[in-house]
């Protein structure tokens, strides 16, 4: 069964470009009848907050993405260990005594005579006496996975393609801290193994990463996943910006985003389909294909998001909102088409059903004193009453258009602009409209 896994790390709380990360693999694990697993990268104690996890979740479940299962890496610590000890028994983990200043020092000698910073391996020549030597200095070591530089990382990447990364670039990456602590490689290839992982869909910043995985992989026994490697989203100038790395799920939902609209544009951004207004998950899990995303980064644009969200909006339906807006279905089907987020409704409630102020009309005065002495005649508002009305009114008073329209809208809503007259006046009512055209006309 195809299984995909998104991976946070709950140290803040999810941006705009690790949500997109998310909704891919959502969106292949569901458009092939598959499992989305939520795996918490938690194995950093400084770092990782469980208010954070909790917002992830939350912030999933607000979207619609919820996974299949969920589990976190701090409660699986056994399991890694136990990698750890098969991989040391192939000769393919060691120990290293360096500090982060060592470290730091040979690094610079290294770009000093223009040579790539790799780590030089030192701590292969050490003897089990340094070893013990250092120990008793009250040093901890830190883990290393020895690559083997004759094993190539390649493989046919499901978005970029044959990718190859050149095992000389690369240094033997650290799997353990001094302070026993797990780093994100060795952790992450023992879940895929164990949780049946098909298909990893991330980010091109991690392409390194996979190169690397795939040795261990290998030296686990393990056929690993197919790999997807996502362009990075940049802002709407095109360049990287640390905007979309603070921008989060938190502040979309302050702003009165629908999920929908979020879903709609960062799962056809960097396609060939185009964004388009939909109001369930259908329409974007039938079209999903890795094959449709492209290599060029994809731009996210706010005020992109804000246009379509507004077009989203006109087509809610009334059960889609009910719990949200304080408005009856006939109120809601009138209003929606002037509205860019759902919470601007409450706005209407005093339009329709409370008072307004007066408008100062002047002149335009007589525009409410006809309309009201023509809605006096009218027993009820019904869907004609507007055209009706603005048809004997024009001829009353000689006016056309805005001159028109507009000291009429001003009077009976006390906005100059706003949803279709025709189906906003019988919501108002004629009680309601007849006293507010006689203070208008006052």
């Amino acid at each position: 069964m195809v299984t995909t896994r998104f991976a946070p790390s709950p140290t803040g709380r999810l941006h705009v470009g690790n949500l997109r990360t998310a909704l891919l693999n959502w969106l292949f694990a569901k458009r092939h009848g598959g499992r989305f697993l939520l795996r918490l990268d938690d194995t950093d104690p400084t770092r990782c907050r469980a208010e954070f996890a909790t917002a992830i979740e939350d912030d999933l479940a607000w979207l619609g993405l919820v996974p299949d299962a969920r589990f976190r890496q701090s409660d699986r610590l056994d399991r890694y260990e136990a990698a750890l000890h098969r991989l040391a028994a192939q000769g393919r983990t060691y120990r290293c005594w360096e500090t982060p200043e060592e470290l730091e020092l040979k690094r610079r000698l290294q770009l000093s005579r223009g040579q790539p910073p790799v780590y030089d391996r030192a701590a292969l020549a050490l003897s089990e006496a340094d070893h013990a030597r250092f120990a008793a200095q009250g040093r901890r070591p830190h883990w290393r996975f020895l690559l083997k530089a004759d094993d190539p990382h390649e493989w046919v990447d499901l978005i970029r393609g044959p990718t190859r990364i050149d095992p000389g670039s690369v240094s033997d990456p650290v799997i353990r801290r001094e302070d026993g602590s797990w780093l994100y490689m060795l952790p992450s290839v023992v879940d895929d193994i164990e949780f049946g992982v098909t298909h990893v869909i991330r980010g091109e910043d991690h392409v390194t990463n996979t190169g690397v995985q795939l040795q261990i992989f290998a030296a686990l026994g393990a056929t690993p996943p197919a790999f997807a490697h996502a362009p990075l989203l940049t802002a709407a100038d095109g360049k990287l910006s640390k905007r979309l790395g603070s921008m989060s799920v938190d502040e979309f939902r302050a702003r009165g985003f629908e999920p929908m609209a979020i879903k709609a544009l960062l799962a056809r951004i960097g396609t060939r389909h185009a964004v388009e207004p939909v109001c369930d998950d259908a329409a974007l899990i039938e079209a999903f294909d890795l094959a449709d995303l492209g290599r060029a980064q994809p731009r996210f644009d706010e005020a992109e998001l804000a246009a379509l969200n507004a077009r989203i909006v006109h087509q809610l339906p009334y059960a889609a909102v009910r719990d949200r807006v304080p408005l009856l279905e006939a109120e809601w089907l009138a209003v929606r088409g002037n509205l860019t987020t759902v919470a601007e409704a409450e706005a209407w409630v005093p339009v329709l059903r409370g008072e307004v102020p007066p408008p100062a009309l002047g002149p335009e005065a007589e525009v409410a004193r006809a309309a009201a002495e023509l809605i006096e005649d009218v027993e009820r508002l019904g869907p004609e009453s507007w055209a009706e009305l603005t048809r004997r009114l024009a001829e009353r008073t000689g006016r056309r258009g805005r001159a028109l329209f507009r000291p009429l809208r001003l009077a009976l809503t006390g906005r100059e602009s706003g949803p279709d007259m025709a189906a906003l006046l019988p919501l108002i009512g004629r009680e309601r409209a007849l006293a507010r055209l006689r203070r208008a006309a006052a």
